[in-house]
């Protein structure tokens, strides 16, 4: 099942972990600043396309961002 503090901690750790504002990162994936806010909050989740564009612009695999791994990357299938 869908566990949203495992998505919403992950996406502020990384987003952190790079130095970005959350006005960075909602341009990088053409949201406003507060639907990244609320995604951090666990209020809302994304669209499968603008998902796909966070774990390419952290390089993470989307099991990592899920909660289905641990490790940030998947050796075996990577996101090019």
């Amino acid at each position: 099942m869908f566990d949203r503090d495992v998505f919403r901690t992950r996406l502020r750790e990384l987003r952190k972990q790079a130095g970005e504002s959350q006005a960075q990162l909602a341009k990088v994936i053409g949201v406003s600043t507060n639907q990244v806010s609320e995604m951090e909050k666990g209020t809302k989740t994304t669209t499968l396309e603008r998902f796909y564009s966070i774990c390419a612009h952290y390089n993470v695999s989307a099991d990592y961002l899920l909660g289905l791994r641990e490790e940030e990357n998947d050796t075996k299938r990577g996101i090019s």
